[in-house]
């Protein structure tokens, strides 16, 4: 099939809203869901199918699929990309704070993926494509819980490609480097929320100053770049399982796998301007 039917999450905004759009310049059929469903306007009026999504709500997600499978007929990709970035150091981070991460970044894009499966398996076909992000090869200070998130995910979609190929189904991992979104201010007020105080307010101010710096919205990758990746995996006769794009992702997980871990963490102090 030519025209397929997608669902992209966390569609308000950056790579979800960027990726919304070039699915649907594709010619496919697209839901954009979200939260925030009055920051979607525009992409209703382009012709995308608006959806009022929480992936931590079980009701409206599976509210979500069923509108989808009884307008379509059928569900042909699903984008995982709602998530966020929760920093701060771990001896700071309330339990609550990190479990609300793993329901965001995780449990949400494997439940939306155990719904979307059925009608997959059905059809023989199907590619379900999760955002992780560099994090998920590589750490940075103050950024346990998100980092954890995207290794998890990572792990999931390796164990889920092999159960799902004998379906026709691809899994795909998308892992982003620096991007120009909200999420690097975003990941800022967190950790200085959290950790702006105590003990570790040196490297909370280091790490904050590092996400939101000149240097890195300079050199950072626009959010078209990520989505025009994924439209190339969706068409691909058969995608590769990964793609690291954007600013830093290459080079970083290549460092990472290279460098022995004391080595790799001097790279990362330097880069983040970690105090001594």
């Amino acid at each position: 099939m030519s025209t397929k039917v997608a669902l992209v999450t966390g569609a308000s905004s950056g790579i979800g809203e960027a990726t919304a759009k070039q699915l649907r310049e594709a010619g496919h059929i697209v839901y954009a869901a979200a939260r925030r469903v009055e920051r979607m306007q525009h992409l209703a009026a382009s012709g995308i199918h608006v959806l009022a999504m929480d992936v931590t709500d079980e009701e409206t997600m599976q509210a979500g699929i069923d509108r989808i499978v009884t307008e379509q007929g059928r569900i042909d990709i699903l984008v995982n990309n709602a998530g966020y970035g929760s920093y701060g150091a771990l001896e700071d981070v309330p339990m609550e704070e990190a479990r609300r991460q793993f329901e965001v970044n995780v449990f949400g894009a494997a439940r939306l993926a155990q719904l979307v499966l059925p009608h997959m398996r059905r059809q023989r076909s199907g590619t379900i494509v999760n955002v992780t992000s560099m994090g998920g090869k590589i750490y940075t200070p103050l950024g346990s819980w998100y980092h954890a998130t995207k290794y998890a995910l990572e792990a999931i979609s390796d164990c889920l490609r092999i159960e799902v190929a004998p379906f026709g189904i691809d899994v795909v991992v998308i892992e982003p480097g620096g991007i120009r979104t909200e999420w690097p201010g975003i990941a800022a007020d967190n950790v200085r929320a959290v950790s702006g105080d105590g003990p570790y307010a040196a490297q909370g101010d280091a790490v904050a100053a590092s996400l939101t710096s000149d240097l890195s919205a300079r050199y950072s990758s626009p959010p078209e770049l990520i989505a025009r990746t994924v439209a190339k995996a969706v068409r691909a006769r058969r995608p590769r399982t990964r793609y690291a794009v954007g600013f830093g992702a290459k080079p970083l997980i290549f460092l990472h796998g290279a460098l022995p871990d004391r080595t790799f963490d001097a790279v990362v102090r330097r880069v983040t301007r970690m105090p001594a």
